[in-house]
């Protein structure tokens, strides 16, 4: 049922939201060089590497390391970066992983290829074994702002109750978090 809904609800956003996307794209592709997707190697289902797309929102010099492990990541970030991770809209492409089953809504977000700490943690506790997710209980419960341990506490705790009531509470209360704003680094 989770992938029946999964691909539906992709299918409806992408074609909803077309125009906005295709408005983000032009205005990428205007106000700095480089592509309009940044697709990054992300760790999915049973620690196969997949390749995640999002709106560019980082210059095509930045080194690929999670945000918070670079200096000074607004250096890094395009003209319209920091307005496109506060709102979110740098994550509208993943809707197509979702569609092809590399990703879910929820579940835990994909970890980059070289987050070894994290890719350790949650394969010791059998996270690795779900399908990852644009949101999930950690997004909605401190997203960038809690450190890896509690973050893999959240995802097992998502594995273990895992339904699909849970899954609309947690899309909900995303929806709520991405119109506040609340939890994003950069």
């Amino acid at each position: 049922m989770k992938r029946i809904f999964d691909f539906i609800f992709a299918l409806l956003l992408l074609v909803i939201l077309f125009m906005p996307m295709l408005i983000v794209a032009i205005a990428i592709k205007l106000s700095s060089p480089g592509p309009v997707i940044y697709w990054s190697d992300r760790v999915g289902m049973d620690n196969k590497i997949f390749r995640m797309p999002k709106f560019r929102t980082m210059r095509i010099d930045t080194p690929a390391v999670a945000t918070h492990l670079l200096k000074d990541p607004d250096v890094f970030l395009t003209p319209i970066g920091k307005f496109m991770r506060k709102t979110s809209l740098d994550e509208l492409p993943q809707f197509w992983s979702v569609l092809t089953g590399d990703m879910s809504f929820v579940g835990p977000r994909p970890a980059l290829f070289n987050q070894e700490d994290l890719i350790a943690l949650r394969t010791k506790k059998g996270i690795h074994q779900l399908t990852p997710g644009i949101t999930g209980w950690a997004q909605i419960n401190g997203r960038d702002d809690i450190p890896i341990p509690v973050k893999v506490d959240y995802d097992e705790y998502y594995m273990k109750n895992q339904s699909f009531f849970f899954d609309l509470k947690i899309l909900w209360n995303t929806f709520f978090k991405v119109i506040k704003k609340k939890g994003v680094a950069h």
